[in-house]
């Protein structure tokens, strides 16, 4: 386990597996906007941690129909070498596992920053329910940054997506981080 996240435990009487729905996101129960901030400052919080690392501080979470969190992760390309070492994936794996399926269609993805290609492709893939981000992304972001993946035609899962929520602290985080690490490299 990484030492920036929590052991994931399966929670008492947990069978394993989730129910399988072709559904929308309509069936993803709803997390209120509190409750939204309130994971958000958390990852937050998480990314920091992470950031002080050398990673670009980016953190996710899966939470389950339930709202209990299934799968954490945090950027960890640089830590491990790993191209895909993005915050979504780690989250989505671990949650896979934990779960033991791969649909995430009654599951929520939070995450601080909005979702590169590569990750909005998986989430699509993932059949994830719901995506809510803090800092958007015009430049990289596939979730209606640059492209959005989750209304493309070609996507044969659609996903509500929920952006902005805390954004102006992701994106304060975020900004910071690349200055440090601007001036570290000049000063090398």
């Amino acid at each position: 386990m990484e030492a920036f996240c929590p052991p994931l435990v399966r929670a008492p009487g947990y069978k394993g597996g989730m129910e399988h729905a072709t559904s929308r996101a309509s069936q993803v129960a709803s997390l209120p906007e509190p409750l939204q901030r309130l994971w958000m400052e958390r990852l937050l919080r998480l990314a920091e941690r992470v950031g002080a690392s050398g990673e670009v501080p980016v953190a996710a979470v899966v939470l389950d129909g339930q709202g209990r969190a299934v799968g954490w992760g945090v950027n960890r390309r640089e830590r491990e070498q790993d191209p895909l070492g993005h915050a979504e994936l780690v989250a989505l794996a671990r949650a896979a596992r934990l779960l033991g399926d791969w649909r995430f269609n009654r599951c929520t993805l939070l995450v601080t920053l909005e979702p590169c290609p590569m990750c909005a492709g998986a989430l699509v893939q993932a059949r994830l329910g719901r995506v809510i981000h803090g800092a958007s992304d015009p430049k990289r972001g596939a979730l209606g940054g640059c492209l959005d993946l989750a209304s493309h035609s070609s996507a044969h899962h659609h996903m509500e997506v929920v952006a902005g929520v805390c954004a102006d602290q992701a994106q304060r985080q975020l900004e910071a981080w690349f200055r440090r690490r601007r001036r570290e490299r000049r000063q090398a």
